[in-house]
């Protein structure tokens, strides 16, 4: 049967609050209401028999430099066979927000240092999913000047590292013509319960699982 992921894989999901998607902190085994655990439930059924076991490390409101801090403990100490990473939309929305400004040189830098730590410590596959963003609201539509050089930064990093690469900022923009942006995304950055079944739909073809 299809799917790259094989039997007894561990897979990882690592990024901020739209990996997070309110997971229970006391339970380790949570995987919140998004699109992690509604990839994790369909492979699942599709393949009960490959007994694969899934984490959420999500944290609202990290950054790539939020991950490296916790990336012993959130990552390394787990032993996935898998890491899949989304972040991105935080680093650029501090520069907004609190004018805590991460250029895409660095963004890329840290970011590769993690990425580095999975494929040498682990000898993990990695996945590396797109931030991403919806001009929902008129005010976001500069933070493309800043994301952009970013999504790019990610592409860029999976072609070094042999990742799967999840185009989720392509994946949204191609749907936004079928209904409003609200209805993906009211604030352009959070996914609505169907944004968030369109990511994991895009993860799992992504994964040879859909």
């Amino acid at each position: 049967m299809g799917s790259l992921i094989e039997k007894d894989a561990v897979v990882l999901f690592q990024g901020d609050s739209i990996t997070d998607a309110g997971r229970n902190r006391e339970n380790n085994l949570d995987l919140g209401y998004g699109y992690a655990m509604m990839a994790a439930a369909w492979f699942s059924a599709t393949y009960p028999e490959r007994r694969v076991s899934f984490l959420n490390r999500g944290v609202g409101g990290d950054s790539v430099k939020d991950l490296k801090a916790r990336w012993q403990r959130d990552c390394l100490d787990l032993k996935p066979t898998w890491v899949s990473i989304m972040v991105g939309i935080n680093d650029t929305g501090r520069r907004y927000s609190r004018n805590e400004p991460t250029s895409a040189e660095e963004f890329e830098s840290v970011y590769r240092e993690i990425l580095s730590q999975v494929r040498d410590s682990l000898g993990a596959r990695l996945v590396l999913c797109e931030p991403f963003l919806l001009h929902t609201l008129p005010e976001r539509a500069q933070w493309r000047v800043d994301l952009d050089p970013k999504i790019h930064a990610v592409r860029k990093l999976a072609r070094e590292f042999g990742a799967c690469l999840v185009p989720f900022d392509g994946i949204f923009a191609s749907v936004s013509t079928r209904r409003e942006l609200a209805f993906w995304s009211a604030d352009g950055v959070h996914p609505s319960a169907a944004g968030h079944a369109l990511m994991a739909q895009a993860w799992l073809r992504t994964m040879g699982a859909l």
